[in-house]
């Protein structure tokens, strides 16, 4: 659920970068040990990449969402996590959620998110992974199952370098991020639970470069719904505008959505969209579906009308701003006409705090240390709602630790393979690094 847009001709010379962050000047003796590791693995984590690449897990394909997990479980167990399958409710109607689970002797406690779904379902055509060369295409291999792979070698080259008891962590991997199960206080029970634990979350969706450099992620914005219905007098349309007969509910829906445009829009980070919009004299709309029936005749005033969007806000206050002033705007009704507008709050925002800079200022000094340059904070509308959100207001969190690629939600879904190394690197000198400040505070 995000909204990557990274040029290709940016990572072209990846490799290059990578080789020489081997053996950057900042690098100290640990850091160089692990990536040593890390590039001598890379084939090892491309071909667990095209073993859960090759396994369909559209977020209702609930058989193959679990076969995802029955993998990505066999690799924390071989780590020395405790590993938990997490069922949902059966009228929730999704596969469940992946935990894993190591507590260290000390240092700080990490949350790293994976998400084990795809937006591609069963019946799609795009199935399977496909390389060529150092590229690579297949349903989910950007968004997100390179991220799920990053988590493991990470934390294989922390254990390999002695240093896996330096810190605890949780990895969950849970599976039904592109199509959340309702409701979020039940499907985000023990993500949330794990992000009251931890003192940092990470998430492992890709990271993103341009022709600019690279960029950090330390705020997404929220994502939620709302609908707007709207009546007005059915009569004959030659009456329409006269004192008995009104607006009809589409001119009264029309207005509302010029207000909305002329009056809310313009506010840095918000944003709102009408996706569908039903209007006659009978509609019929189902939200779950995103589509309905519309009947009406050019000389029937318009008695019905449905409006379904969305909106993305930084921060719960502006949502909450936004909300208000929309409401304002739906209760200055024209004549003979009613509407309402509800709400349906989705996935929260993660706002840039100053913990989440601090991550950023680390993250850019490793980039740097590895020949690639700072990292400055990514714009939030470049990016969508994720599961590191519903976290974010309990612990200092940065999103985007994921490898490169291009073309999320597409059947041109692709991924640069040796950008792998680059982002596990990235996370696991930085897990190195605050755990190594933690314990010389």
């Amino acid at each position: 659920m995000k909204a990557s847009k990274l040029l290709l001709n940016s990572i072209l010379p990846v490799a290059l970068c990578i080789s020489m962050g081997a053996s950057a000047a900042g690098l100290d003796s640990t850091e160089r040990q692990m990536a040593e590791w890390i590039d001598a693995n890379l084939e090892n984590a491309i071909s667990l990449l095209e073993e859960t690449v090759n396994i369909g897990s559209g977020t209702m394909n609930h058989d193959g969402v679990r076969e995802v997990g029955v993998v990505m479980r066999r690799e924390l167990d071989a780590i020395g996590l405790d590993t938990e399958w997490i069922e949902m409710p059966p009228e929730i109607n999704r596969a469940g959620h992946l935990f894993g689970r190591h507590e260290g002797t000390g240092g700080p406690k990490f949350l790293l998110i994976g998400h084990l779904d795809t937006v591609f379902e069963a019946d799609d055509s795009f199935q399977a992974f496909v390389r060529d060369g150092n590229s690579a295409q297949g349903p989910g291999i950007e968004d997100m199952k390179s991220g799920n792979v990053v988590i493991v070698y990470a934390l294989l080259a922390l254990k390999e370098a002695g240093l896996l008891d330096d810190f605890s962590v949780v990895v969950a991997y849970t599976g039904d991020e592109e199509k959340s199960g309702k409701p979020l206080s039940i499907t985000r029970k023990d993500l949330i639970e794990a992000g009251k634990w931890a003192d940092i979350a990470l998430g492992f969706e890709s990271a993103i470069s341009d022709e600019e450099g690279d960029w950090a992620t330390i705020a997404r914005r929220s994502s939620s719904s709302w609908t707007l219905k709207v009546t007005g007098k059915q009569a004959h349309s030659s009456g329409i505008f006269d004192e008995n007969t009104g607006a009809g509910a589409i001119f009264e829906a029309a207005r509302i959505l010029n207000e909305f445009y002329e009056d809310i829009r313009g506010e840095q980070h918000l944003t709102f969209n009408a996706g569908t919009i039903q209007g006659g004299t009978d509609v019929e709309y189902d939200a779950s579906q995103n589509r309905g029936t519309t009947f009406g005749k050019t000389n029937i005033v318009p008695r019905e009308l449905v409006v379904h969007g969305g909106i993305r806000t930084i921060s719960e206050d502006q949502l909450q701003r936004a909300m208000d002033a929309m409401r304002e705007v739906v209760a200055r009704n024209l004549p003979h006409t009613t509407a309402s507008i509800e709400f349906k709050l989705g996935y929260p925002s993660m706002s840039p705090t100053a913990g989440n800079r601090r991550l950023q200022i680390l993250l850019s000094d490793i980039n740097k240390d590895m020949g690639r340059g700072e990292m400055p904070s990514l714009d939030p509308s470049r990016r969508g709602a994720a599961d590191i959100s519903f976290v974010a207001q309990y612990t200092d969190a940065l999103a985007g630790m994921g490898a490169l690629g291009v073309g999320g939600h597409t059947p041109n879904e692709s991924l640069e393979l040796d950008t792998l190394a680059l982002a596990t690197k990235r996370a696991a000198f930085m897990i190195y690094r605050l755990s190594r400040e933690s314990h010389q505070e």
